[in-house]
Order: C-alpha cells, then sequence, then structure tokens
C-alpha cells in the first residue's frame, strides 16, 4: 500500500478507499492508483479486510459436478451477473455425495464468503445445520419440491415429469419405456420420475420397462441401454430418458436400426443441451433453465450483500415440452394420436 501511495502521489488512506472501492474518489486518482498497483502487481490482502468486515467477496457456489453439460450453463449465468459486481464465485464440487458435500461446505463457510449458492434441497443434517448457522445469505438452486434453508430458485421436477408424461400419452403413445440413473442421490431425476409415473398412472398406464445406470450419462451408455430394452420389450412405442446425453444414444441407435421416429417409436429426454443440435433428428425435451436459474441466483445474492434483507426469495421457473422430430405432432402443433 505504501509503495502503492508513492508510485501513484496520493495518500495510503486514499489508496485504501481506491483498492476497496470505498469513498469518495475522483475518476483520474482512481485510474492513477489502480494503474500503479496494476503495474507493481499489487494484491490487496482479502484476509486482512476480512478480519474487519468479518466476510471475504466470495460467492461459494456448491454443485455436484462439471463434467455434467447442466452445471456449465448454471455457472454461466452466476458469472455473468457476479462479474458486474464486487463478487467472485468459488466452486466445490460434491459428486452427488452427501459426506463430500458436508466437507466442501464446512471449507467454504470456514472462509466467511459474501454468499452461499448450492445445488438441491436435499442436505444431510450437519450440512443444513451449518448452513442455518451460518448467517450467509443462501440460494439452494435447480429444485423447488421441497423445503428451502433460505431463498430458493429453480423449478418443478416433479411438474416437470407430469408434463412430459401428458405430453407423451395426448401423443397416442401407450407402450412407455424408461431409461435414467439409479436415483437415490439424483434428487432431481427421482421427483421426475415420480412425476412421471403418478402422471400415466391418472391416465391408466404404467410404464413397462425400465432401467437404470451409474456413471457418466454418455451417448454410449444410452446406445447400449436402448438396444438391450428394445431387444427384450420390442413392442415398446416410447423411450423417456432422464437426460439428453442417453437420449441422444437411444435415438442414434435407433436410427442405425431402420426404426421409424417418431412413427413406430418416440423418444424424449431432459435438459435442453444445445451440444446436440446437430443430431439428425431433434430430440424431445425440456429445458432446465439452467442459465437463468443461475442469473436469478446470482442476482439474489447480490442485492443481499449490497442492500440487506430479510431473504427468503422464492423464484419458480416453468420449463416446457420442445417437441423436437421425435414426439408426433399435428401441423397445428398439437400431439397427433398415433396408431392404438
Amino acid at each position: 500500500m505504501r509503495d502503492v501511495s508513492e508510485a501513484s502521489g496520493v495518500s495510503e488512506m486514499t489508496v485504501s478507499r481506491v483498492l476497496r472501492n470505498r469513498g469518495d474518489v475522483s475518476e483520474a486518482t482512481r485510474a492513477r492508483v489502480l494503474e500503479a498497483a496494476r503495474v507493481m502487481g499489487y494484491v490487496p490482502n482479502k484476509i486482512a479486510g476480512a478480519l474487519a468486515s468479518q466476510r471475504v467477496n466470495l460467492v461459494a457456489v456448491i454443485i455436484p459436478s462439471l463434467s455434467n453439460m447442466v452445471f456449465p450453463e448454471v455457472m454461466t449465468g452466476i458469472t455473468g451477473v457476479l462479474d458486474n459486481t464486487e463478487l467472485q464465485p468459488v466452486i466445490g464440487i460434491t459428486q452427488y455425495r452427501p459426506e463430500r458435500e458436508e466437507k466442501v461446505l464446512y471449507e467454504m463457510l470456514s472462509w466467511r464468503p459474501s454468499g452461499l449458492i448450492i445445488a438441491g434441497l436435499e442436505h444431510s443434517d450437519a450440512s443444513r445445520a451449518m448452513i442455518k448457522a451460518s448467517g450467509v445469505p443462501c440460494v439452494e438452486i435447480m429444485d423447488v419440491d421441497g423445503t428451502p434453508a433460505d431463498a430458493v430458485v429453480g423449478i418443478s421436477h416433479r411438474r416437470a415429469g407430469r408434463n412430459m408424461a401428458l405430453a407423451i400419452v395426448k401423443a397416442g403413445y401407450r407402450r412407455i419405456g424408461f431409461m435414467g440413473t439409479k436415483m437415490p442421490l439424483d434428487h432431481r431425476a427421482r421427483k421426475r420420475f415420480e412425476g412421471f409415473t403418478e402422471a400415466l398412472a391418472k391416465e391408466g398406464l404404467e410404464i413397462v420397462d425400465q432401467e437404470f445406470y451409474s456413471g457418466g450419462s454418455g451417448l454410449a451408455k444410452g446406445r447400449e441401454m436402448t438396444a438391450a430394452m428394445l431387444e427384450r420389450t420390442p413392442d415398446i412405442d416410447f423411450l423417456y430418458y432422464s437426460n439428453d446425453m442417453i437420449g441422444a444414444g437411444g435415438l442414434l441407435h435407433c436410427l442405425d436400426a431402420g426404426l421409424n421416429v417418431p412413427g413406430d417409436i418416440g423418444l424424449a429426454g431432459f435438459n435442453g443441451v444445445e451440444l446436440l443440435d446437430g443430431l439428425p433428428r431433434q430430440l424431445a425435451t425440456m429445458d432446465a433453465c439452467r442459465n437463468e436459474i443461475g442469473r436469478k441466483a446470482a442476482e439474489i445474492i447480490a442485492k443481499r450483500v449490497s442492500e440487506g434483507g430479510s431473504g427468503g426469495e422464492s423464484i419458480v421457473l416453468e420449463p416446457s415440452v420442445d417437441y423436437g422430430d421425435t414426439l408426433r405432432l399435428s401441423r397445428k402443433g398439437v400431439a397427433q394420436p398415433g396408431p392404438e
């Protein structure tokens, strides 16, 4: 600070005000101080500042995975908002494991961040206790089917499953198979499956075959599972996948096998992954509003940090079914009944 003061010709107090973005400093002086600091490679000691403020300008973002295409888009939304503030996101990965979430949460909160964004509503008792005791503004994201600790931004996955089931039934499909991840730890996929099967039951239908897998959501896994299911249950007329990546693998298998999609068999996934737009057919899907969830969560944190507030915000987003090329439609865009 003293070196920057001497190089820029202003007092150490003025340097402190500029680097902390506090106080009334002219733009010319601010520019001179910042340039001197940049040339000298000066980085402020955030820990020293935190001793006085009890907070650092970090936002802890705790998510299950970065290999899943879903969460990088959430992060894009978060950083797009925080880039316009003094806040900086720091990412922790839980790998869908509650004990790992506890460890990451403990380490993150020990730095006294200014805010916390965490995926999901299901946490261990220890994690929930840490969130409540921290006093940090918290936004739970992706899911609204439950009771949040503070603020929440997401979609209803049960409603998403129900809406997809109704679209499939209205299109005339009756013998429906399901493929997805093993669900004890993927709570959002489980809730979609529950909503899906509940809606089918109200229409007098049941899933005729199902298969669950562990590991990455890859194209190869989708092809393999689809081939196996169609071999053992050849009269299936629709396959619903818990995510777009395995759905894309299923689509490629069906096309290679010479099946008429969506005439002989319809397909749908979940997430609306843009990476798959180059497939021979556009997979029916539902956008999970990932970028918007990230943006809304970051906006809540930024506002709470700058203005305070009591918290408890709730933002429920509404995804819609994208019929693509794999779910029958009439010319007017209404689901077309298929052969009984």
